[in-house]
């Protein structure tokens, strides 16, 4: 029998709205995006993104129902994420999930953002396990162990920024417009690395650091400006990018060994950066891994990844009250 969950993400500047058939099939999607509005600020302003919010879940759940020509009555349940992200963002999507289950009796299903991203390659291909997923967004770089669904030890995490985080500082400081990420990847494409950079926490443990990497970029453009000495743009996007990207890969290789592994996830926005793809598709080549990453679309937020997980979730009995509240932090479990 078919399972219909109607899935809510809201945790940052994404409205979006999705239905899932059995966690691996994609009936329909709407994703309302605020990044127009927020790159005139540079980034995220909390305060405008949930008040889009509120203008806008309304119809994203409407053109969602009418674009899979379904009502209410065919879907099963509903998930929604409730942590981590933005507490005002996260609660406008929690109220209307809430509202949602109470009016037409359906199970409430609490899904962690990270488990969204990671489910998000069931949509791709049905996961197998054990695996180890990484988890590379604005504002999480973590390595996750599953030994089965819903099964989530995380073991290894950023001790301070976020790679995503590190990418739209250091997309800041050479002048490149928000999102960060996208424009230094496109940029990257056009030199190379002749910058030396440190490559931080370069060790055996599955920790990452990139706050030194950061730094070092924002020196590094500091003192040649005060020498009078000329930015190569593309090719300190191309240094920091291959600095990034090969802490990652090597991390992630070495857990995969470690766990003795054969399957590999990337989850999280920071998966669509091309050079992390290539390069973990070349190492899964060679180690004989078995590497799913989402399509683009569903690298950053989306409510299909949400009910993705919901399914599963779904089927192991997992549900939350009305009373559920959404959390800035959270940890994955």
């Amino acid at each position: 029998m078919n399972t219909y969950i109607l899935a809510i993400e809201s945790s940052c500047d994404e409205t979006s709205v999705s239905i899932i058939k059995n966690g691996a099939e994609e009936i329909s999607t709407v994703v309302l995006s605020q990044m127009d509005t927020h790159a005139s600020y540079g980034g995220v302003v909390p305060e405008i993104a949930s008040r889009m919010h509120v203008e806008n879940i309304t119809m994203v759940i409407e053109e969602c129902l009418n674009k899979a020509s379904m009502t209410m009555d065919s879907i099963d349940a509903i998930a929604v994420t409730y942590g981590p992200g933005l507490i005002g963002s996260l609660l406008i999507g929690l109220m209307a999930a809430k509202t949602l289950a109470f009016i037409y009796h359906k199970p409430l299903i609490p899904v962690h953002h990270h488990a969204g991203h990671i489910y998000a390659n069931n949509l791709v291909k049905e996961m197998e396990f054990p695996l180890i997923a990484l988890v590379v967004s604005g504002g999480h770089t973590e390595l996750v162990y599953m030994k089965e669904h819903y099964s989530f030890e995380v073991i290894g995490t950023t001790l301070d920024d976020a790679v995503g985080e590190a990418y739209d500082k250091v997309a800041r400081v050479i002048d490149l417009p928000y999102p960060g990420g996208p424009n230094i990847d496109k940029l990257a494409k056009e030199g190379v690395a002749s910058y030396t950079l440190p490559r931080p926490l370069d060790d055996d443990s599955f920790n990452f650091s990139f706050s030194g990497l950061k730094s070092a970029v924002i020196n590094l453009v500091h003192n040649e400006i005060q020498r009078g000495n000329e930015i190569r743009k593309a090719d300190l996007a191309r240094s920091f990018g291959d600095t990034a990207v090969d802490i990652l890969s090597k991390k992630t290789m070495h857990a995969l060994k470690k766990y003795d592994v054969k399957n590999l996830v990337v989850a999280g926005g920071v998966s669509a950066n091309r050079w992390l793809r290539n390069r973990l598709t070349e190492e899964c080549e060679k180690e004989g891994i078995n590497l799913i990453i989402p399509e683009m679309k569903y690298c950053t937020d989306n409510a299909a990844m949400i009910g993705a997980a919901g399914y599963f979730a779904y089927k192991l009995g997992r549900r939350a009250v009305l009373s559920l509240n959404a959390k800035a932090t959270e940890p994955l479990k």
